[in-house]
Formats: structure tokens, sequence, C-alpha cells
């Protein structure tokens, strides 16, 4: 059986670690990382891990919770780590952790957390339709603690997703100015 092909992963088989410093042109208005280049970053980050873990194409299906912890200062790193902390069949979810470094100090801190689900395709190099992504399967004590919460998690997540597509239902696509 190839690596590819097997039914479980290890989280650490997922784990991607992306480091970068805050640059002026990263900043918000209160002169802090701003939170959509924290979010493209994530993104970015966990669409490796869920190849890793899955080995095919996926597509982002939600941020399902982001939760900004501590702002990072221009001249700081980011430092974003994730991995796969949940399967379905095709869907995938991913733990972020986010530290930030004042680079001339060297503290560190928890700047940000984040859970983001992704869905399996087929693609060009892997038509099949009918295949199941692998489950996960955590070995240090964080992991443990992140993959012990995936189903309650799974469960609100649809729940919310029932909602948003019977809400969009009743959204305007009226733009009131053109």
């Amino acid at each position: 059986m190839s690596n590819e092909e097997r039914t479980t992963k290890a989280c650490r088989e997922s784990r991607v670690i992306q480091t970068h410093r805050v640059f002026p042109t990263d900043l918000n208005s209160h002169g802090t990382l701003f939170g959509g280049k924290l979010m493209s970053l994530i993104d970015d980050t966990a669409s490796i891990s869920i190849t890793r873990h899955s080995r095919r194409n996926a597509v982002t299906a939600s941020m399902d919770r982001l939760d900004f912890l501590h702002p990072i200062n221009e001249n700081h790193s980011v430092c974003v780590e994730t991995y796969v902390s949940g399967t379905g069949r095709k869907s995938m979810e991913v733990f972020a952790k986010i530290i930030g470094e004042d680079l001339v100090s060297g503290d560190r801190y928890l700047a940000a957390t984040c859970f983001m689900t992704f869905v399996a395709v087929p693609s060009l190099e892997k038509p099949e339709k009918d295949f199941t992504v692998p489950k996960v399967v955590p070995e240090t004590e964080e992991e443990k603690m992140v993959t012990s919460g995936y189903e309650e998690r799974r469960k609100r997540g649809l729940q919310e997703l029932a909602f948003h597509e019977q809400f969009s239902k009743t959204v305007s696509l009226d733009v009131p100015w053109g």
C-alpha cells in the first residue's frame, strides 16, 4: 500500500510551519498586522497541510473560527503552524496556531488560533469521485486536546452551514446604488 493510500496519518505528517516578518505594508490603521493578511497566511499554510494529508487537491470550505488573541506589531515575526485535526469522508479540519515574536527581545506570544475546513476534490491527477481521506492520529498532548473536540466542532459547523444555506436564499442581490 502506498503512502497516499493509507487509512490513517499522524498529525505530524501534515504539520506545516511558515514564518514571516511583519513589514509596514502588512499593517492596519492601528499599526499592527492586518487581519486579512493573517487570514491569507493561514489559508496558504493550511492548504499545504491538507494536501500533505490527503495527497489531493482541496478547496477551502470555511474559516470556522479565528480568534485574535494578541496584536502582532511591525518588525515582529508571525509564525503560522498548521496540521490536520480531524477528517470526515472528504472533509478535513485544520488547526492553526499563530505565534508572534518580538525579534529584538525574543519574546514569543500566542497571537491567534484558528480552525478551517477544506474539502478534497477530484482532480486531473486523481479523477475518481469515490474516495475517502485518511483519518488523523494525534500523538502529542496538544494534538490529543485539539483533535478531541473535532466531532463537536463538526456537528456545530454542519448546523451553521445548514443555517447559512437557508439564510443565503433570503439575501438580496440587488445593489441599491447600482
